[in-house]
């Protein structure tokens, strides 16, 4: 059953095969037997995905089933579920319960998916390698002996989906943190455009880059998880009025005469990549452009310039978001002799190093010497960013890029801050300009690792993105079922 895609789950439930209980079980375990090897999950919730489960076999019997109804799922743990500890992967909301369910949660409990726990990942959402996390970085199911990293920020996610511990999971993209780790563990990331999903009750990383998105073995899971996703929320002022809705397949938009234009970025040209991405990318454009897809080389003068953006950016928004964990109203609180050395206590001991450091950045950068220098800059360089893309459109319909430089590095590879930040480089720019981006395996490269690359589209534009992407997968046909642990 863990072979399953999400769609053959559904066939294989309605047409009473398996019942949702079984399936559940079957999840749970494997949680059991491989969750702490892969310690993907900060916290499981059996009894939870039982009740899910024969809540879902009563509707199913009695014709009233909801669109996902038995899946099981993991949700990352920066989505807030009422009664169940909800930690950031942080020392500060280490026993933090919330009395309120997140936007995205609940459209999942409403279209009757089965809660299995929730994912590991970075501190806060603030990394590359999952291994700012309070509870331990999870693990890459792939080579598992090696121990390389499933990415970050949803590091979590992407490792339980990939070693069949949930047939899906959510995650969130700040700066790539669903389509890099989507990347190197074989799996499908989508970050939709900006403000398709809500962010409400999503621990606020970057509010003006968090996206939430899903994390499937397939194109048309993803397909199917967004559409339970998206819509517009009034508690969210950036949530937009536009839907998304996908109840089948996806219809192909290449073949058959279809003609479509992909852009390809001059400026990542010259960028170091491995030798495996550039043979797997130059082949998957080969395979387009017999599909009938017109290739054509287009600009974003200042992509490269998204990295600096970014962090400049980026940290300042945290900065600000995070100044809420005082000790005061929830979290950890360590005691001091007033209050103001409760503050310091509090924040010294609950942050990690990496969420201080960019905190410290962010609030040096808004500081009243630094603002117009640093922050202004980075907003301008943003806008510029932004208006090349919808130039870049003018000339295609979608752009594709790698998704990362190479495949997963070793948990333990000793990278320096600046290194880690470096990996986001395919990445960031597309949450800049809050455009749709869908990473999706594109080959194995010769060390037996997965590979992946990015479609981007026009904002809103995500099914099309999520189309190209399908047609790549069927190209590229990756069999991302890691072989040590899903037993092929």
């Amino acid at each position: 059953m863990i072979n399953l895609t999400i769609s053959e789950a559904l066939e294989k439930l309605n047409s009473g095969e398996i019942s949702a209980v079984e399936l559940t079980k079957c999840y749970l375990k494997r949680i059991e037997k491989y969750g702490a090897d892969l310690n993907c999950y900060i916290t499981t919730t059996p009894e939870r995905a039982l009740a899910d489960a024969a809540a879902s076999d009563a509707r199913r019997a009695a014709g009233t089933a909801l669109p996902l109804d038995g899946i099981p799922i993991a949700m990352k743990d920066l989505f807030a579920t009422r009664g169940i500890r909800t930690t950031a992967a942080s020392r500060m909301l280490e026993n933090f319960v919330p009395e309120y369910e997140s936007t995205v949660s609940q459209k999942f409990i409403d279209a009757g998916t089965v809660l299995l726990g929730k994912a590991n990942l970075d501190e806060f959402a603030m990394g590359t390698f999952s291994k700012t996390s309070f509870f331990g970085a999870p693990v890459n199911p792939w080579q598992m002996e090696k121990r390389l990293t499933a990415g970050g920020s949803s590091g979590g996610s992407t490792s339980a989906v990939a070693s069949g511990l949930a047939i899906a999971a959510t995650g969130t993209d700040t700066g790539g943190s669903i389509r890099f780790p989507a990347a190197i563990t074989g799996m499908v990331g989508m970050k939709p455009t900006y403000g398709l999903c809500s962010r409400w009750g999503c621990v606020a990383f970057a509010s003006s880059l968090d996206t939430p998105g899903p994390i499937t073995r397939t194109v048309d899971d993803a397909a199917l998880m967004l559409s339970a996703m998206a819509g517009h929320d009034p508690k969210d002022s950036t949530s937009s009025t536009h839907g998304f809705t996908c109840n089948g397949p996806l219809e192909p938009i290449l073949g058959d005469g279809k003609k479509l234009r992909v852009g390809v970025i001059k400026e990542f040209t010259n960028v170091e990549i491995s030798n495996d991405m550039k043979t797997l990318f130059d082949k998957r454009i080969s395979d387009l452009k017999s599909m009938g897809a017109e290739i054509v080389e287009v600009s974003i003068p200042n992509i490269l310039d998204a990295l600096a953006a970014y962090y400049i950016i980026a940290p300042a928004e945290a900065s600000s978001n995070l100044a809420r964990y005082d000790g005061m109203r929830y979290g950890l609180r360590v005691e001091g002799h007033d209050i103001y050395d409760t503050f310091k206590k509090t924040r010294a001991a609950g942050f990690g190093d990496e969420v201080k450091r960019r905190m410290i950045i962010g609030t040096a950068v808004l500081s009243s010497e630094s603002y117009d220098v640093y922050f202004m800059q980075a907003a301008r360089v943003r806008r510029m960013i932004a208006d090349s893309f919808n130039a870049a459109f003018e000339q295609c319909d979608l752009i594709i890029c790698p998704s990362s430089a190479g495949t997963a590095m070793p948990l333990d590879s000793g990278l320096s801050p600046l290194e880690f930040y470096a990996l986001d480089l395919f990445t960031v720019a597309m949450n800049l300009a809050g455009i749709p981006a869908c990473s999706v395996p594109c080959g194995l490269a010769q060390n037996g690792l997965p590979l992946g690359m990015q479609v981007m589209g026009r904002r809103f534009d995500d099914m099309r993105v999520l189309q190209l992407a399908k047609h790549i997968e069927s190209v590229a046909s990756v069999d991302n079922r890691p072989t040590t642990i899903m037993g092929k």
